[in-house]
């Protein structure tokens, strides 16, 4: 069984009980997220749109790689890896 740990940022962690990281299962980071919404339901939403893809203001990182320049969702994980759910920041005058 591949368990990745999944960083969660602060805003989302009044979904996670207060958890800043959770082992979960998965072999993709897709399977991960499904994972992850059926122990802390509701957190997917945050990060993906209604199509299931990554929300745009929502950067997913898997093993400190932006995933839109791996194979997105379909990105392999092997057991130890890390996934870091990261918002977007804007900033500037």
């Amino acid at each position: 069984m591949t368990t990745v740990q999944v960083r969660i940022p602060t805003p989302l962690r009044t979904l996670t009980g207060g958890k800043d990281e959770i082992a979960v299962t998965g072999t993709t980071v897709a399977e991960v997220l499904d994972n992850l919404d059926k122990a802390h339901p509701g957190i997917k939403d945050r990060i993906c749109d209604e199509k299931g893809s990554v929300r745009r203001f929502i950067n997913v990182f898997a093993n400190d790689e932006d995933i839109r320049f791996l194979d997105n969702l379909k990105t392999a994980l092997k057991d130890g890896d890390s996934i870091s759910i990261v918002p977007a920041i804007a900033g500037g005058r």
